[in-house]
């Protein structure tokens, strides 16, 4: 329980310390000569980086963790330089030179990826099985906190000097990670044996299910993102004013939040595969539903519905992406996954940059892609999931 809070906290700071570089990098960008339309290309550049740095990271985690010790050493320095990165971009950006501007932004981006996919691999490496779910689970809910509370900081900092918020961000994410070797050695001092047995699904093995499970994940991943980032906005406004977005688009993390503890105890009980499809149909009838509202209570609900179920595929997918990589691989799969995210993170900021959603033939497709999405993505993994009878693990 308190590794799973410790590992929240290291997540809620880092998502936290994302939500503050969104928001001012459009005005340090300008300092060094880089125009609000360029911003954008900034930002896919982080997520192509992250593409590449999260499955790099996971496979080289996948190496330290042999050493107990050793990885959370690696995650801390790793941390500490990242900080020191993110802290110099409001210091740098008055000076006016975008090289050295770009240079650091690459530098965070890419160190960033050590609190993506090695807490994982602590997890799935040292953690028992039936506790993995609930320890990702709290970790996940750091994340979910701090992106429902993203707009309401974006409008607290609207004014504020970005040296200062840029400050207190990286020193709480350094003091946080600091205590990240006395978790790996706490995880460590649990060994599985100790776990009393369980029945669960173990799920598909080999390269047809790790296949197919990329696949799901792509199209789950793409489904999210153009529901929140480009459908959720235009559903609103159909019902409220532009003022209003800011204290309706956290609904979707509400319902995410309220659900992800319960999620980590169904993807225990009931095996990460069936919960990842279930929650694939759910979530794309939940899309459905917030296209086909006819009031603003209706679409609240499907919001709240949709983020729960995003909610369940998260905590499951990475669940399964453990389970896949057991054992020696645990970071490999989790950082696949994790680049899987940031893939379709860029793509929707690459639709965005060409202004697809713009074009009346491409709004139809691009509301009921998600639908479509999460669907696909449900039936593939119930496929993989539905020869598989539950057995006794330890």
């Amino acid at each position: 329980m308190n590794v799973g809070i410790y590992l929240a906290v290291i997540q809620f700071f880092f998502a936290l310390s994302w939500t503050v570089y969104v928001i001012f990098l459009p005005q340090l960008a300008a300092q060094v000569g880089i125009p609000r339309s360029a911003v954008i290309y900034v930002l896919m550049l982080d997520q192509l980086i992250f593409v590449l740095a999260d499955y790099a990271m996971g496979v080289a985690s996948d190496r330290a963790v042999r050493v107990v010790g050793r990885l959370g050493r690696a995650v801390l320095a790793v941390t500490v330089l990242s900080c020191a990165a993110f802290l110099l971009l409001p210091v740098v950006a008055p000076s006016g030179s975008a090289p050295l501007f770009l240079g650091l932004v690459v530098l965070w981006s890419i160190t960033s990826s050590a609190l993506r996919a090695p807490p994982l691999t602590l997890i799935g490496r040292h953690a028992a099985k039936p506790q993995q779910p609930w320890l990702i689970s709290l970790s996940m809910l750091g994340l979910g906190l701090a992106a429902a509370i993203g707009p309401y900081v974006s409008v607290a900092l609207r004014e504020v000097d970005p040296r200062w918020p840029f400050l207190l961000s990286s020193v709480a994410l350094a003091l946080a990670t600091g205590g990240i070797v006395a978790a790996e050695r706490a995880l460590v001092a649990r060994p599985a044996s100790a776990a009393k047995p369980h029945t669960t699904n173990p799920g598909p093995r080999g390269a047809p299910a790790a296949t197919g499970f990329l696949i799901a994940a792509v199209l789950a991943a793409a489904a999210f993102q153009l529901h929140t980032a480009l459908n959720s906005p235009r559903l609103y406004l159909r019902f409220a004013s532009p003022a209003d977005l800011q204290w309706l688009a956290p609904l979707f993390w509400v319902g995410f939040n309220l659900a992800m503890l319960p999620a980590g105890w169904g993807a225990r009980r009931v095996g990460g595969w069936r919960v990842m499809a279930a929650a694939g149909v759910v979530a794309a009838a939940a899309s459905l539903g917030a296209q086909q509202a006819t009031a603003l209570p209706q679409l609240i609900t499907a919001q709240l519905v949709a983020g729960a179920a995003w909610a369940c595929l998260l905590l499951s997918g990475f669940s399964v992406a453990l389970a896949l990589g057991h054992t020696g691989q645990e970071g490999r799969f989790g950082g696949a996954l994790s680049s899987v995210l940031a893939m379709a993170a860029l793509g929707r900021l690459a639709v965005v940059t060409m202004e697809w959603q713009k074009a009346p033939a491409a709004q139809a497709a691009l509301a009921w892609a998600p639908v479509f999405g999460w669907l696909l993505a449900g039936v593939v993994l119930y496929v993989l999931a539905r020869p598989r009878s539950a057995v006794a693990v330890p």
